[in-house]
């Protein structure tokens, strides 16, 4: 059995045509990145606005460490 075919805790990626953690391996994202795409690909099935609130959080950070990196 593929861990894709179970999820702990509700059912938001599960019903996903490409679900969340295979797009961000496949694609070689970040941590930040992959949080990123967690909450916003799940905002409207889980967490509402707050998912939305954390992306940004996840992407203002982010911003705040590639500005630091090359300041």
């Amino acid at each position: 059995m593929s861990q894709n075919d179970k999820q702990v805790a509700g059912d938001h990626y599960k019903k996903l045509k490409i679900q969340t953690w295979d797009y961000i391996w496949a694609n070689n994202l970040g941590y930040m990145e992959g949080n990123i795409i967690k909450y916003v690909t799940r905002w409207k099935d889980k967490g509402n606005e707050k998912d939305l609130l954390k992306a940004k959080h996840y992407l203002d950070k982010l911003l705040e460490l590639i500005k630091n990196d090359t300041a």
